[in-house]
């Protein structure tokens, strides 16, 4: 039934391994697969992943920095994986938990762990115990309460209604009846804890401890002429409240005035502090080494102890307009990471999760994958053919101002440019690309670049097939040499689903070297809905087994949101894909890369 099992550490280091029978495929490279995709990339919120024909499902021991994978036939339905897995789990960690404390690499190389016998047996108890739980059948007719009713009983006679108007009556009274006394208990409820409150204030007031008097002091001796040493003597009656108030400083303007009640809290505060002096003398030094012990890091952290710092950090990210769905798994997959993790040492949980988190979003915003443009573009000219990229995404975003933005970056590196006109739907798209050129042009006058153009237009018009104009732009370029041709879609919705073909279409047809997926930083849920619905419509009318799918994101507006950057945590995490350029304004040269560690220095500023 099961594939294999496979126990390694978090450095790569199998421990034990179980290949099923039959089975001739090694078990690395779906391993391999899970780790890139989902433990290096912060996503264990969900510990199931589908690599080709296999599922695989994994535990995290983070007290002991293990890792448990079980791989099976993905058209199999075995409900046991996940009580099986536990299973496994703790009894590993039981049997070999004095070397595991130990640890370290030459350790595990060395060591040899026997498990093989009590893994069998673990799988035969979950299988038998799986199908112990046979599905429940329905019930006939004849075990139905129905089948006992008979015809007399279902008949209602003028007695029968008579009784029944009368007790409905009756249990309507009774109603009305038992919400009055309903509402006099509440009333009485209500009296009763108000009276309890002053009670107990008077009590407290009553027995509120008296301020102790002042010891007495020792006689001072002033070597002053014509004083008595009576006279010169505060620690006696002089001391007194009486003398107090007749020597008091002509100055003051006013004094504060006592009442009952704030006499009342003060006896509060007398009897709370009295009673932690008692507390801490009876704890001795037990109370402080007590807390000092919750901060030294002895402390396996548990669901319970993350759960309410968790919740603040996911309405915090919610603020910062991260979706609301890649919040809760962002929680939950640090949530797995931490778990059963001893803290350091003069660490709080607060401070721990939070560092987690900064962490895994450094993590996500860093992409598992390099992108060059500058590179990829001198390699595909040294095998004369040119480098091309796609712009696609919704209305209104930006997609032909920062494909000039690119254009004005790429010319600046000394590449020349052509750009295909593919929006056939919107009015003046093609004269916004060939305003773009001409100013282009201005800036990187054609005496710089050998009397050629830095930048042309490749435009037939409009309501022309899209997929066809950016086939002959393809092939425009090569004849003329240009280095980059970067293709101008027409924005739309994620629903549309004729436009969305299209889109299909031309990346299946052309196959660029880039596809560029351009997003505004204003969006929030809108972001997830967006990029997966245009990844799903270009896997679904694509042509091959492995679709093209969206290689990077143009992240515009970003000069307008200020700290709420948590779209760029959305995209990126929606997709795995990184941010290849961000947007901040209105001219040629502003086009940024991103800054992962000052995106999530700004998504964690309170």
């Amino acid at each position: 039934m099961l594939d294999f099992f496979a126990i390694f550490s978090k450095g790569g280091i199998v421990l034990w391994c179980f290949q099923g029978a039959g089975v001739t495929e090694s078990f690395t490279g779906p391993v391999n697969a899970l780790i890139r995709s989902v433990i290096l990339q912060e996503r264990s919120g969900n510990n199931s992943f589908t690599h080709n024909a296999l599922s695989l499902k994994y535990k995290l021991d983070n007290e002991f920095e293990l890792v448990f994978v079980v791989g099976f036939q993905k058209i199999l339905t075995l409900t046991y994986v996940d009580k099986f897995i536990d299973d496994v789990q703790l009894h590993f960690r039981d049997r070999y938990k004095n070397e595991l404390e130990q640890r370290g690499a030459l350790k595990f190389l060395l060591n040899n762990f026997e498990f093989g016998d009590d893994f069998h047996r673990l799988m035969r108890e979950a299988e038998v115990s799986s199908k112990a739980k046979a599905p429940v059948s329905m019930r006939n007719f004849n075990e139905s309460e129905k089948s006992k009713k008979t015809v007399k009983s279902m008949i209602e006679t003028k007695d029968g209604d008579k009784t029944k108007e009368q007790g409905g009556k009756k249990s309507k009274n009774a109603k009305k009846e038992g919400e009055k006394c309903k509402r006099l208990s509440m009333k009485q409820i209500t009296a009763a804890v108000v009276e309890s409150f002053f009670f107990i204030l008077l009590l407290l007031y009553s027995k509120s401890p008296k301020p102790q008097k002042p010891k007495g002091k020792a006689n001072r001796v002033w070597d002053m002429s014509g004083k008595s040493i009576g006279e010169l003597d505060y620690s006696g009656a002089n001391g007194n409240n009486s003398s107090d108030a007749q020597n008091q400083d002509p100055d003051a303007i006013a004094e504060p005035v006592s009442s009952p009640l704030s006499q009342i809290h003060c006896s509060i505060f007398v009897q709370a502090s009295t009673a932690s002096k008692i507390h801490s003398k009876k704890g001795g030094f037990g109370g402080m080494f007590g807390m000092l012990k919750g901060l030294v890091g002895s402390k396996n952290l548990t669901q319970e102890d993350m759960e309410p710092v968790l919740d603040k950090m996911k309405d915090h990210l919610i603020a910062k307009n991260v979706a609301a769905e890649i919040a809760s798994q962002l929680c939950v997959s640090v949530a797995k990471k931490l778990e059963g993790k001893v803290m350091g040492t003069f660490t709080t949980v607060a401070s721990t999760v939070k560092q987690a988190l900064q962490d895994s979003l450094v993590q996500i915003l860093q992409p598992k994958r390099r992108v060059d443009i500058l590179r990829d573009v001198l390699e595909a000219r040294s095998q004369r053919k040119p480098f091309v990229i796609t712009f696609c995404g919704v209305n209104g975003v930006g997609k032909s101002t920062n494909l000039a933005k690119i254009s004005y970056w790429l010319i600046e590196n000394g590449f020349t440019v052509l750009i295909a006109a593919c929006d056939t739907f919107r009015a003046g798209a093609v004269e916004q690309l060939r305003t773009h050129q001409r100013r282009l042009n201005s800036l990187h006058p054609p005496e710089k670049h050998g009397g050629r153009p830095a930048v042309q237009l490749f435009e037939k018009g409009y309501g022309k097939d899209a997929a066809g104009i950016a086939m002959e732009a393809i092939a425009f370029a090569r004849n003329q040499v240009f280095d980059v041709v970067l293709i101008d879609t027409a924005g739309r919705m994620q629903d549309n689903a004729p436009l969305m073909t299209a889109l299909a279409k031309l990346i299946a047809v052309n196959t660029p070297d880039l596809v560029l997926f351009v997003g505004e930083a204003l969006v929030g849920n809108e972001a997830v809905d967006q990029l997966v619905k245009f990844n799903q419509a270009l896997a679904d009318h694509s042509r091959t087994d492995k679709p093209r799918l969206i290689d990077g994101i143009v992240l515009t507006k970003f000069d307008t949101i200020d700290d709420k950057v948590g779209a760029a945590i959305s995209m990126t995490y929606i997709t795995g894909q990184p941010i290849v350029f961000v947007g901040t304004g209105q001219t040629y040269s502003d086009l940024r890369s991103l800054n992962a560690r000052a995106v999530v220095s700004a998504l964690m500023k309170a």
